[in-house]
């Protein structure tokens, strides 16, 4: 019977999900306690396994992993937000995916991404709650990704229209909780939409497959 301790608990978030062999799933996740880490779920892919649902993109909850010699297998899960809303709004999704896939590729393994966690977290809310505009909503994302990775170089805010400026200056400092609540006008939000764009290629210079699904969609 294996030691009790080789099994570890970590609060997350399903940031990729894909087969392995004919029945698993491996898992990213994104974690308070350990950062990003991958996990196998042995069976995961059969109809009657209690892991299907809880190995889809957005579960957000409890998982608690095997800690092998070589790799992690994921035992059980608790899942307080399956987030459906994005099962039914596939244009939301995408950014959701996006998101998603921003998070995978920034994150390590072993670094305190809890703040990076909450980020997605209260993006993905933003999106589901339709009240803001998701291409606001993706600019906000990106400029206070770049902002928390510690990329972030302070502009001269005068140099945009008041509006943009003012929008910039409240996602740099503001706190995650206070993030999306405001809106802007559609001129304003193209300039924030080319700025979050040069920031994130200047930080990351990343091609980010999701973005041609969304960009071939015109989403």
């Amino acid at each position: 019977m294996s030691d009790a301790k080789s099994y570890v608990e970590v609060s997350g978030m399903v940031i990729g999900s894909g087969p392995i062999g004919e029945y698993d799933r491996r898992v990213v996740l994104l974690t308070r306690q350990m950062g990003k880490i991958s996990a196998f779920a042995k069976g995961a892919r059969r109809p009657n396994s209690a892991l299907v649902a809880a190995t889809g993109l957005f579960c957000y909850g409890k998982f608690r992993l095997f800690a092998g010699k070589n790799a992690y297998t994921l035992v059980d899960a608790d899942i307080s937000n399956y987030f459906p809303y994005f099962r039914m709004h596939v244009e939301d999704a995408m950014y959701g995916t996006y998101f998603l896939e921003v998070m995978e590729y920034i994150t390590r393994e072993n670094n305190d991404e809890s703040t990076l966690l909450l980020l997605t977290y209260a993006s993905l809310c933003a999106l589901e709650a339709s009240k803001i505009d998701r291409k606001l909503i993706r600019s906000i994302f990106e400029i206070k990704t770049v902002v928390l990775e510690g990329e972030f170089e302070e502009p001269n805010y005068e140099s945009y229209s008041q509006a943009a400026g003012a929008a910039l200056r409240h996602i740099a400092q503001a706190k995650i909780s206070s993030l999306y609540t405001f809106t802007v006008d559609g001129a304003a939000q193209k300039e924030l939409a080319f700025l979050a764009d040069k920031y994130m290629q200047r930080s990351f210079g990343h091609h980010f497959a999701s973005l041609d699904v969304i960009n071939t969609m015109n989403l």
